[in-house]
């Protein structure tokens, strides 16, 4: 079915995820040489998760024909070679039926592995908004980014990355229609403000069997008997904070993070809860007391 209004064109991200990681010693550039293609192993942390099955297709039979123009970039692991760059290439190979392919090794790290992979998608515009989001999640995570952080260095203000990740709460099904281009981020973020995940999934439908712009999406969700307040508002009645208490805290946690400038997460209780706030040297900790303290 065509796409329905409201698909967002992808464009390049500021200075590039590059600039999210430390930097770490220079890569040497190594030959191209070619290795049997059962010895390379996806990696287990490629930010993509979704490949066009077409696609795919006219590449293995372009490769049929020309072989693979630009080579793979892996890295050497115990079991053989991992792919850092080139997953789309590696499995229209295998569909081909070649038996070897051309790499380039590069001596990295696990984790210069992942910012290699990152940079070459996103700079690509290869990433969906969900695979996205899910690159912007694990580099906080593994690299003890806040989301100021990520949206100073790829150039977006901290909204448009909050409300990137907050996607990530919508169901599986929903989440797999933004992979597929069915529905655009402007629908997901509508649909979170519904109450339930049968609400959003119910919705999500419709969007895609009537083509609804987001505009009309929003004018159904305003209709909705229940919903959730607007994106970047808190709730303000304790009826609100209890339908989705997951949203509030994030907001909460968001807040948090912006004031101390580290991660911070919140666990709730039936009754109170605690704060737990991450630092990673002494002169970090010393520098949390004194804004702690005022």
């Amino acid at each position: 079915m065509s796409e329905p209004a409201g698909i967002l064109k992808r464009r390049p991200l500021g200075r590039g995820l590059g600039a999210l990681i430390p930097e770490g010693p220079p890569v040497a550039p190594s030959a191209e040489r070619r290795v049997p293609i059962a010895e390379i192993h996806p990696n287990p942390r490629q930010p993509r998760r979704f490949f066009a099955e077409d696609r795919l297709a006219e590449l293995a039979e372009s490769i049929r024909h020309q072989g693979i123009l630009q080579p793979l970039v892996v890295r050497r692991v115990e079991y053989g070679y991992e792919l850092i760059i080139g997953e789309r290439r590696f499995r229209a190979a295998q569909r081909a039926g070649l038996d070897r392919v051309p790499v380039i090794v590069k001596e990295v790290t696990s984790a210069e592995s992942l910012e290699m992979a990152l940079v070459e998608n996103i700079q690509r515009e290869e990433l969906t908004p969900i695979e996205e989001a899910l690159a912007y999640r694990q580099l906080m995570e593994e690299f003890h980014l806040t989301q100021e952080d990520v949206a100073n260095r790829v150039g977006k203000s901290r909204p448009v990355v909050t409300n990137l990740l907050r996607v990530l709460q919508l169901p599986e099904e929903i989440k797999d229609e933004v992979d597929r281009g069915n529905l655009s981020v402007g629908h997901a973020r509508t649909l979170l403000t519904l109450g339930t995940p049968e609400q959003q999934i119910e919705l999500a439908r419709k969007i895609m069997r009537q083509g609804l712009s987001v505009r009309e999406t929003e004018t159904l969700v305003a209709r909705a008997p229940e919903r959730l307040p607007a994106e970047d508002s808190l709730p303000s009645a304790e009826g609100e904070r209890s339908a989705r208490p997951d949203l509030f805290i994030s907001a909460l946690e968001e807040e948090l993070i912006q004031a101390l400038g580290t991660k911070v997460r919140l666990h709730q209780r039936k009754k109170g809860g605690r704060i737990e706030i991450e630092y990673y040297s002494n002169e970090e900790l010393e520098g949390l007391v004194r804004r702690l303290k005022g």
